[in-house]
């Protein structure tokens, strides 16, 4: 039986999560991300915990319910000027961390340097922190795939599908590999065999992970980005599929943080697009929640 079908829809349905990545991280982030809402233009948004922001994003979330929020785990703080650490007060997490107390900025090197008990003591303590502030997370995911190991091939998926188990939550990972840049040739095997763990396990994963690059590219614009879009939601496969955006607001705050602030300000925009919109009504595309998956999981279907 198919993961569609275990939610109930037939095995053609295209089905569709769009979540909004790093709610939390400032507060044009969290502007952005609560107007989509608000809007009905996304699913789902997941929270990075550590970052300056995350407690307007979940007070806001605690008080809007029917919004639903995953935890978005955050092991790399990737901006120059603008860094986040862990939140664990109250053990060893000196792996994670560079001389400065920050968390890396790229994946290589978290992967490289981190203890895998100290991962799972801050994933927990991270979960952990959501709730406390009133979020009841519906799913797991990770802030730019340090816990996959595509950089390195050491990858934390065994204490993450652990952590999953024991708090009852669906993960965002794919039964195969998207297209991306700088994955070892080995990783699709990896992928592979990760992903019979998580069936073992009894954690839910999706079957497709769809995201467009996220910094603009050269010549790109919000008009080449849309048709971008367009061409991926046309070739949707049956199943149950995940789109990922980063919108925000391009004021001066975004743009005191890093260079991509043009690319959120599309993603704003993306799922607003009337022309997009009606690209997903023709494709009969439905838009469902992770909270949906969650309940799979807890019922063991």
């Amino acid at each position: 039986m198919t993961l569609g079908q275990r939610l109930g829809y037939g095995a053609e349905a295209k089905l569709l999560i769009i979540n909004a990545d790093d709610f939390g991280m400032c507060h044009a982030e969290n502007l952005a991300i609560q107007q989509l809402f608000q809007e009905g233009v996304i699913s789902s948004a997941t929270l990075m915990v550590p970052c300056g922001w995350a407690k307007e994003a979940a007070q806001w979330s605690a008080s809007h319910p029917n919004h639903q929020v995953g935890v978005h785990l955050t092991f790399t703080s990737e901006w120059s000027g603008y860094k986040w650490g862990p939140v664990t007060r109250n053990g060893d997490v000196s792996s994670l961390v560079t001389k400065e107390g920050y968390f890396p900025a790229d994946c290589a090197s978290f992967e490289s340097q981190a203890d895998r008990e100290q991962v799972r003591l801050e994933m927990i303590h991270q979960i952990e922190m959501a709730r406390s502030m009133g979020i009841d997370p519906t799913h797991l995911d990770n802030h730019m795939g340090s816990l996959y190991g595509l950089a390195t091939g050491n990858h934390f998926l065994d204490v993450v599908f652990e952590v999953c188990i024991q708090y009852g939550l669906p993960f965002r990972m794919p039964r195969s590999l998207p297209e991306m840049d700088k994955v070892p040739p080995e990783a699709a095997e990896v992928a592979r065999r990760v992903g019979e763990l998580a069936d073992r396990m009894g954690v839910v994963i999706l079957d497709d992970l769809i995201g467009l690059p996220f910094g603009k590219q050269p010549g790109e614009t919000y008009d080449s980005y849309k048709e971008d879009m367009i061409a991926v939601l046309k070739s949707l496969k049956p199943g149950v599929s995940e789109i990922i955006i980063h919108p925000a607001f391009a004021g001066d705050e975004l743009r005191s943080i890093h260079h991509e602030w043009e690319k959120r300000q599309w993603d704003f925009e993306l799922f607003r697009d009337p022309e997009v919109r009606e690209v997903m009504q023709q494709e009969g595309i439905q838009l469902i929640r992770w909270k949906e998956l969650r309940e799979v999981q807890r019922k063991g279907q």
